[in-house]
């Protein structure tokens, strides 16, 4: 889904995203791809738990832990079923103003519009994989 963020830096998270996420979300910088996500709470309680339980709690590991934290956020709608994306987070993701919204599994990803189109579509190599997942 296509939507803008208002001169506020708000973003409206649709209806039926919002009703699958529950009341309690969590919007984060994390993952590898550069988009932000909004989770459940129950989904990133499981991702804290798999976080809590890893078995190397290194320096680096405590690096990315921080790091994960530090971008992320436990957004409330307003009225108008809109999230304020904090200006950090959007400079993670070149969110300037249009964006793309898409259900992913586990969680909503939002993209700069124009990154979503670089990340997107599909590549020749990529036939193999849908296949073996049952997409083609």
């Amino acid at each position: 889904m296509e939507h803008s963020l208002d001169e506020k830096g708000r973003l409206i998270v649709p209806s039926r995203f919002r009703e699958r996420l529950g009341p309690g979300f969590v919007l984060t910088a994390f993952g590898r791809d550069p988009c932000l996500a909004l989770y459940s709470s129950a989904a990133w309680n499981r991702i804290c738990e798999g976080l809590e339980g890893a078995p190397r709690k290194d320096e680096a590991y405590r690096r990315a832990v921080r790091w994960v934290f530090a971008h992320t956020q436990e957004p409330t709608c307003d009225a108008q079923g809109r999230i304020l994306i904090p200006a950090p987070l959007r400079a993670h993701a070149s969110i300037e103003r249009d964006v793309i919204s898409v259900g992913a599994l586990t969680h909503v990803e939002i993209w700069a519009k124009e990154r979503f189109a670089e990340y997107a579509q599909p590549r020749s190599e990529d036939a193999d994989l849908f296949g073996e997942l049952g997409l083609a």
